[in-house]
């Protein structure tokens, strides 16, 4: 699968926004100056923080030329028909510039932090992504229309983790955003996918440090974190971790948190959050690229005290 290039031939690059450690409203800077270092995307990730939606609409004011996307837009914590509106509204304000990138999100987000029962995550990703697809394409859905379709509809991409999901990414979306793998799993994920014209985006952390203990302590907290979810945990089993992820798994369900980050393997950290100078990690994003991603997306994890426009300007492909 090839690289997605812009209509100037640029290489897709992408960034996620809001950048870590600085408030959203004081990032118009950093957001208007992406584009000329060479950024072309940037993309929301919605867990805790900001929503999804309201720093690409910011971004959309700020920097007119970026192409911007959810990452992901939840599909049990807003109703299908409010995700079209939103979609919509997005899509008006970045005409031609905006994907809406869609996923089941997890049990904690959904069941715990919002009180909506996560059941049958593949059959409810499905149901909304076909509903949102008429929606935005003017279609009456059920009782529901959108007053303001956008013409054309903006794309739609799925978090996809495993085969069932990557192939319904493949088959009725236009692509798929994968999240938390190293890029020698890029190969096996674009099979599954099995659709040459899918667009693969890719959520990339990058601990721009030199300090390797820094960035690997920070990197062992956040795979403890994540991977110990079901669907990451399912998903690193798919890809052939299973076993040395085993010892995080036990002690994570055992209440050990400390104990389960230092579980993580010292490769598995390395291969997951890269690291080195930005330079070094720039050269090893451009190996996602090689195995199959078409917009890479970096999610920078700063280091302490860094200077994030130096950062992003040495991150810049």
């Amino acid at each position: 699968m090839s690289a997605r290039a812009n209509s100037d031939g640029k290489q897709s690059w992408g960034v996620t926004i809001p950048l870590p450690g600085l408030p959203l409203p004081e990032q118009a800077d950093l957001v208007r100056a992406l584009p000329g270092l060479g950024y072309t995307d940037a993309w929301s990730a919605e867990v805790a923080g900001a929503d999804a939606f309201t720093p690409l609409v910011l971004a959309s004011q700020w920097a007119p030329s970026l192409r911007l996307g959810t990452a992901i837009v939840p599909v049990y914590t807003r109703g299908p028909a409010l995700i079209a509106m939103s979609a919509a509204t997005a899509a008006a304000l970045a005409p031609g510039r905006f994907v809406l990138g869609l996923g089941a999100s997890s049990p904690v987000i959904v069941e715990d932090w919002n009180g909506i029962p996560y059941e049958e995550p593949y059959r409810r990703t499905r149901d909304v992504l076909r509903f949102v697809r008429a929606a935005l394409a003017g279609e009456r859905v059920g009782r529901f229309a959108l007053e303001n379709a956008p013409a054309p509809p903006p794309p739609i991409v799925l978090a996809a983790l495993r085969p069932q999901m990557l192939r319904l990414a493949g088959r009725e979306a236009d692509g798929a955003i994968l999240n938390w793998l190293a890029a020698s799993d890029v190969r096996r994920c674009v099979e599954a996918i099995d659709n040459p014209g899918a667009e693969v985006v890719a959520r990339i952390f990058v601990c721009p440090s030199d300090d390797v203990a820094y960035a690997r302590a920070v990197g062992r907290r956040l795979i403890a974190g994540y991977l110990t979810v079901p669907a990451y945990a399912a998903f690193h089993d798919w890809l052939g971790r299973g076993e040395v992820l085993r010892d995080m798994h036990e002690r994570w369900a055992a209440g050990d948190r400390a104990g389960a980050a230092a579980a993580v393997p010292e490769d598995v950290v390395d291969a997951l959050v890269l690291h080195g100078a930005p330079e070094a990690c720039r050269d090893q994003v451009r190996e996602y690229v090689k195995a199959g991603v078409g917009t890479p997306v970096l999610a920078v994890v700063p280091p302490r005290g860094a200077d994030l426009p130096d950062l992003l300007r040495r991150l810049a492909p």
